[in-house]
């Protein structure tokens, strides 16, 4: 009787052990302005963050979670918002969707890994409910225009790693009575390995305004540059020239002051849209300059004159006149250069360039990027409320 009075009293204290370790979990862990998370929703969270293999400190991220899921419900709460259950049955299946499993299946899945329905539904309530709320607040307040993709399309496949180079540069005006006499004296210069001579003979001969430096300009990305020139430029040691570059109307030459590898640089570009007006004189040129702000402009500015006075084109790099090509290089959207003469020496060009698409933009969806614009920006303004929120929270046990 003694044994059978000990197994009844350790299977009652066994009981209520397991009570109490039940009760513990469904007790307040966290409190967000007097709302509590319980310990069984951080388990439940973190099991559901592996389901997702999500990476990082997941308890950390579970509690993180669920403190802002509080803030969301009381934000929708104060604004009368909540999802219907129509609403809720679809997010639900759009959900599963997403794992190419039907509803029933997919709940079955994260059944098997410890994750109850219930936790799902809550996860999908609050995320899709605060997705319209973010969209009915901010949604007027976000626009996407066709410069924004042109930007985001020039960034596509950008990459972290490259090769950029620090140049001097002259370009010497060769119109045809000179051009013998401008190759026999860049002939001369390109002999020279000193930078001091270099950009002695930049101040000297130059047309561009780089030479009142002595010819020097600042980092460029290689990728920047006329395809024709990479080979060129990167067999040279710093102070050593180009040999003479004949381009239409001029002679250049390059000196190399130094290479790097592992800067910031474009991607590899397929098409350059880019525009040359043909003006009277530079002044004229300088003037139309500061008239405008886009390539676009420049319709305006050509109404009414003979066709020929505008091009604009949308050409692989290496279709570009290399005169044109070397303008462009130092050029970032929307500027402009006045520095081109005609090739008889005549008049002056007006270099603008409009966009550059990297080849990984190719044949990209402009609708889907504008989507994906739009939702980075609603997620800005997401983000910022829920810091609000937090700010202004009281909050105990995070």
């Amino acid at each position: 009787m003694r044994n059978l009075a000990g197994l009844i009293v350790a299977g009652a204290l066994a009981l209520m052990a397991g009570m109490a370790a039940a009760q513990g979990m469904f007790s307040a862990v966290i409190s967000v302005n007097d709302r509590a998370v319980t310990g069984y929703e951080i388990d439940q969270r973190i099991r559901l963050l592996e389901a997702f293999r999500t990476t990082g400190d997941l308890p950390r991220l579970a509690r993180e979670q669920l403190v802002e899921d509080r803030l969301k419900q009381e934000e929708m709460e104060r604004a009368g918002v909540r999802i219907t259950d129509e609403g809720l049955g679809r997010a639900m299946a759009e959900f599963a969707a997403r794992a190419s499993l039907p509803l029933d299946q997919f709940l079955g899945t994260l059944a098997q890994m410890g994750v109850a329905e219930e936790t799902v539904r809550d996860y999908v309530a609050v995320n899709t409910a605060w997705r319209d709320y973010v969209r009915a607040r901010y949604g007027s307040r976000v626009t996407v225009t066709d410069a924004d993709v042109d930007f985001a399309l020039e960034q596509m496949g950008q990459s972290r790693s490259g090769i950029s180079v620090l140049l001097s540069e002259i370009i010497i005006p060769a119109p045809p009575p000179d051009a013998a006499r401008v190759l026999a004296l860049a002939e001369q210069i390109s002999r020279t390995t000193s930078q001091a001579a270099f950009e002695a003979a930049a101040r000297e001969y130059s047309a561009l305004p780089s030479r009142d430096q002595g010819g020097r300009i600042d980092w460029m990305p290689l990728s920047n540059l006329p395809p024709a020139l990479h080979p060129l430029l990167m067999g040279l040691a710093p102070g050593q020239v180009t040999p003479p570059i004949q381009i239409e109307g001029a002679v250049a030459l390059f000196q190399m002051r130094a290479l790097r590898e592992g800067a910031h640089v474009p991607p590899e570009i397929a098409l350059v849209d880019y525009a040359v007006f043909h003006a009277a004189s530079r002044t004229e040129a300088a003037q139309i300059a500061t008239r405008i702000d886009t390539c676009d402009d420049l319709y305006g500015i050509a109404r009414g004159l003979p066709p020929e006075r505008l091009e604009r084109q949308e050409v692989a790099p290496a279709a570009i006149p290399q005169d044109v090509a070397l303008e462009l290089a130092r050029l970032d959207r929307d500027e402009i250069s006045t520095t081109l003469t005609e090739a008889d020496g005549s008049g002056a060009r007006l270099v603008m360039l409009c966009s550059r698409t990297a080849a990984a933009a190719e044949g990209a969806d402009r609708d889907e990027i504008a989507n994906r614009i739009r939702g980075e920006r609603l997620q800005g303004h997401a983000d910022a409320l829920v810091a609000d929120l937090r700010a202004s929270a009281v909050i105990t046990g995070e």
